[in-house]
């Protein structure tokens, strides 16, 4: 099949998904849309997703992609601070924040097709536009493609995660010619991609890397499967019916594939597949090992920010050789470990990972300068995750610096706990974090989401890790949850799980 998007049994030829987007810039421009000006789009992986996004570049305006589970004053305050003058929304979505909708800002409704309304369970009576809303396709229909030069494309600004406080929208640069080339060189080699790649997106295309590789291959003209979400076993039929070839994905979607049972995982041809990258989390090294041994050397690693891009890399060899690694830094690339004074520490002591590429524009977060100025030293940018060098320069992650736990004096770090956990049998998905302690300050809690029929207990979760870690790693309370608050694209909101333990006390949490 040539290039073009699939979703579901619908399939865009890339010439119409180009001609949409031209369409689509063509559009916002009538709609007053100009160079740095801003364009919402909250969907779910759709093809209007794609379409859009390429629109709203080709005028040199900021595609601004809004994670779609947000509710009320969440989306008003993205929409607020962004700026955006347009929204392209899901039908069902709009009727779900339609109260919170800025005065002015010009709404566009996108139907929710059935493969969506399946994936999701949308009302089919939501799911067209709003008889008062422009609709799409109508719109887009009555647009003629954009033929003047494009403006300088910048990148998506998309809002970080926000673990503390409010979420802030990473603004970059346009890039220059010589930048922009650089970036999309790098992209292509760290990702893969090239014009005759065949990969699926099994993560939200509001998160960065999916966004990224998403575009980046829609715009090579490669043939791009789009996942309404993820499902492991889904994701193994998609392969085998559409000889995939390339993917990015996250460890928990490594994790998810693993726990199947061996006879489901046997029975897809998976053969096709040549290059999968992974990134967004640090990997189990046993995951790696296994998937390595389940795929075969075609598992690659990178690591970076929404801030700075991709700076480490490494290939099966290297994982293999330096368990829990997440690579090297990239050819050109400054990755350092920097100590609270702002001085580089030894190789395999443990402090700030700092990092710069050096062809990167420069950026700020939307309306937050200060915010820009804080997570800078030495001219290198950090996005909060500690960790250490090994004396052969391969960066390993501790955790992030929010979520260390400091107990009786010692710092503990969950994700390696957590990495050990997720391996126990029976144990579908697991958080691990600080709680208040009078003794020690804090001590260390599990919750567990256990795989379906699988028989656990606490007793059972301590015995299995007595075994594999100090006696402080130990969690002194263990918890079981039917589902944890994790997002498709694998991020864990251990917010919500600390909150209860910690209110009525003065910390940051």
């Amino acid at each position: 099949m040539a290039g073009g998007v699939q979703i579901g049994a619908r399939f865009v030829p890339h010439a119409a998904v180009m001609i949409h987007a031209a369409q689509a810039a063509a559009g916002f421009h009538g709609l007053g849309v100009r160079k740095a000006d801003s364009v919402a789009l909250m969907l779910r992986n759709d093809v209007p997703f794609l379409e859009g996004t390429m629109g709203a570049r080709i005028l040199g305006a900021y595609p601004v992609p809004i994670n779609w589970h947000l509710r009320g004053e969440e989306v008003a305050y993205i929409l607020k601070d962004s700026g955006a003058k347009v929204l392209v929304i899901h039908a069902d979505l709009l009727r779900q924040i339609k109260d919170v909708i800025p005065p002015g800002l010009i709404v566009i409704a996108v139907a929710v097709d059935p493969e969506l309304v399946e994936a999701y369970g949308v009302d089919p009576a939501q799911a067209s536009a709003p008889a008062d809303t422009l609709d799409w396709d109508s719109w887009l229909a009555g647009q003629q493609p954009w033929s003047q030069p494009p403006e300088a494309e910048v990148s998506s600004m998309i809002y970080t995660s926000g673990t503390t406080g409010r979420q802030k929208g990473v603004r970059r640069q346009a890039p220059t010619p010589e930048q922009y080339m650089q970036t999309v060189q790098q992209y292509c080699r760290v990702l893969g991609v090239g014009p005759d790649l065949r990969t699926i997106i099994p993560a939200p295309l509001y998160h960065s890397a999916p966004n990224a590789a998403g575009v980046l291959a829609t715009q090579l003209g490669g043939f791009v499967v789009l996942m309404p979400k993820f499902d492991p076993e889904a994701f193994l039929a998609l392969v085998e019916k559409h000889r995939i070839t390339h993917v990015q994905m996250v460890p928990l979607m490594f994790i998810r594939l693993l726990k199947l049972p061996e006879e489901v995982r046997a029975k897809y041809d998976v053969r096709s597949l040549t290059y999968i990258v992974h990134a967004a989390a640090p990997c189990p090294a046993e995951v790696k090992k296994a998937m390595i041994d389940w795929w075969g050397p075609i598992i690659h690693e990178y690591y970076g920010s929404t801030e700075v891009g991709a700076v480490t890399f490494c290939n099966s060899a290297e994982a293999l050789a330096n368990p829990g690694t997440v690579g090297r830094a990239y050819e050109g690339a400054f990755v350092k470990i920097l100590g609270a004074d702002g001085g580089e520490l030894p190789r395999g002591e443990i402090g700030a990972v700092y990092t710069r590429l050096p062809w990167a524009p420069d950026f700020t977060y939307q309306g937050d300068d200060a915010k820009r100025r804080s997570v800078e030293m030495a001219g290198l940018i950090t996005s909060g995750d500690v960790g250490y060098m090994n004396d052969k320069g391969f960066l390993f992650l501790c955790d992030r610096a929010n979520d260390m736990v400091i107990s009786g004096g010692v710092n503990i770090y969950p994700a390696e706990i957590e990495s050990v956990l997720i391996t126990m049998p029976g144990v579908r998905d697991c958080a691990v974090f600080g709680i208040p302690d009078d003794e020690y300050g804090e001590a260390l809690a599990a919750v567990i989401e256990p795989q379906d029929g699988a028989a656990l207990d606490a007793a059972a979760v301590i015995g299995f890790l007595k075994p594999k870690l100090a006696g402080f790693k130990i969690p002194r309370v263990v918890e079981f949850r039917a589902e944890l608050p994790r997002e498709d694209s694998g991020k864990l909101f251990k917010r919500k799980l600390r909150e209860p333990y910690w209110e009525g006390r003065t910390r940051r949490i």
